[in-house]
């Protein structure tokens, strides 16, 4: 299992690096820049932040992104491509600032920060999974704001207050095997199964520390992320499968000993192609073995760097110390 793991590290973090120009938009051959492409830059951006554990050691096969993502700070006109996107802006704008890299000039920071209405780093009108995002940014960036701390979120966030679908309920989805499409009974919606995931991003830090959940809660979250992480395996639904690995390792389990976890990263390794990539979120989505470079790059991105993501954070090793 761990050479599954090695292959998957090795191939993903091989292919971000060698598609770099495809992340930078102002690369000559990127068109206008876009804030799908800025988008893009912040979960590479991301993906370099979580690489250093415990003992501050960092991966060097990161470097060229580490390089193009100091260049892509210093320039002030980038994060404005955010606010092409209007609805999205301020919670891009706050994770540009946070996912600064080391050793910067922080004025287009500073300066995005300021640009934030007071109102959008307090809780009011915001859903749970909202606060915790925002808090989780606001946090690493140094902004000032209002949101309650993690001990109160916890037990409004998705991992306490979701439940499994019964059969034959509304949250059914198709279980993709070769060309035979049969139907499956999915335990939460897609956009419940993200919400998961990724309160436990925001709560356990990609791993650095621990949730706050203890008995019946974190029970109760480690077997909705079980049952949603079978029911992607036997769909190959590529990405929500990485994240839900992830949140297993958040949730203190060793996913490389666990079936659901262990079944994942297999479905990942037959997944992957020759050069590295994932070709899609899914069987369902990914890429045509004709697609051009750059509709292939769009398509394959996200899952290949959450891959990575998962390898990194598994191989890891697991913090010793406690969020206050």
């Amino acid at each position: 299992m761990t050479s599954s793991l090695d292959q998957l590290s090795a191939g993903t973090l091989d292919w971000l690096g060698a598609n770099l120009d495809h992340f930078d938009p102002y690369a000559a051959d990127a068109g206008t820049a876009t804030h799908h492409q800025a988008k893009a830059v912040l979960e590479l951006a991301l993906l370099c932040h979580c690489s250093p554990r415990p003992g501050g050691s960092r991966d060097e096969r990161l470097d060229g992104a580490t390089a193009l993502l100091r260049k892509l700070w210093q320039r002030p006109e980038f994060p404005r491509l955010f606010d092409a996107h209007p609805p999205s802006a301020p919670t891009y704008g706050l994770a540009y600032a946070a996912l600064a890299p080391d050793g910067i000039d922080d004025s287009a920071c500073r300066a995005t920060l300021g640009r934030l209405a007071p109102d959008f780093l307090s809780p009011a009108g915001k859903s749970p999974l909202k606060r915790m995002e925002i808090r989780f940014y606001a946090d690493k960036a140094g902004a000032d704001h209002t949101i309650e701390p993690y001990a109160e979120l916890v037990g409004q966030s998705p991992l306490v207050t979701l439940t499994a679908a019964a059969p034959g309920s509304a949250a059914t989805g198709n279980v993709v095997t070769g060309s035979v499409v049969t139907g499956s009974v999915a335990p939460l919606t897609d956009s419940e199964g993200y919400s998961l995931t990724h309160a436990a991003f925001f709560l356990g830090d990609y791993g650095r520390t621990t949730t706050g959940l203890a008995g019946d809660a974190l029970a109760h979250a480690r077997d909705l992320v079980r049952r949603m992480l079978d029911h992607c395996v036997g769909q190959d639904r590529w990405d929500l499968a990485a994240e839900l690995v992830i949140t297993q390792f958040i949730l203190g389990l060793d996913p490389l000993r666990t079936p659901s976890g262990a079944a994942a990263v297999e479905c990942l390794v037959r997944a992957q192609r020759s050069d590295g990539a994932i070709p899609g979120r899914s069987a369902a989505l990914m890429a045509s073995r004709s697609a051009q470079a750059g509709a292939f790059f769009r398509k394959a991105y996200h899952t290949t760097l959450v891959t990575a993501l998962m390898t990194l954070v598994l191989s890891s090793g697991r913090p010793s110390w406690h969020r206050d």
